[in-house]
């Protein structure tokens, strides 16, 4: 199985509901690192599992959509708290819809929001190869 990974950096902003999480209830910055990682069985004519100029331009995309912005106003988070678990999982299936490679068979989305807590979510996809 081959695994390509490209990560990208972003600030944004949350603050978490529904408990008494102290200062992380006010509205607060992070510093997220997200690391995309495509898995499959086999290359492409080119030797590549997924360009990784395609990658970057989906990343860039999916970044710039939250980038300087506060989580808890966007509708994706409707009813949710703004967690870094939540967050991941909805990077990770946005970047499966724009991904589109035939011979991809999961991809796995990690999110750093400081220099010691992640969470990864992983999505298998139907792949041809």
């Amino acid at each position: 199985m081959y695994t390509v990974a490209v990560k990208r950096d972003f600030i944004a902003q949350h603050f978490l509901v529904g408990g008494d999480w102290g200062a992380e209830n006010q509205l607060h910055s992070h510093h997220y690192q997200l690391e995309i990682q495509l898995e499959g069985a086999s290359l492409d004519q080119h030797g590549y599992l997924v360009d990784i100029v395609d990658i970057e331009s989906n990343l860039e995309l999916l970044t710039s959509r939250y980038r300087d912005q506060t989580l808890n106003n966007l509708p994706e988070f409707a009813g949710l708290n703004p967690s870094i678990e939540h967050f991941a999982r909805i990077l990770c299936q946005q970047m499966a819809v724009a991904i589109q490679a035939p011979n991809l068979h999961a991809i796995t989305l990690k999110l750093w929001e400081n220099e010691i807590a992640w969470a990864t979510y992983r999505q298998e996809l139907k792949a041809a190869g």
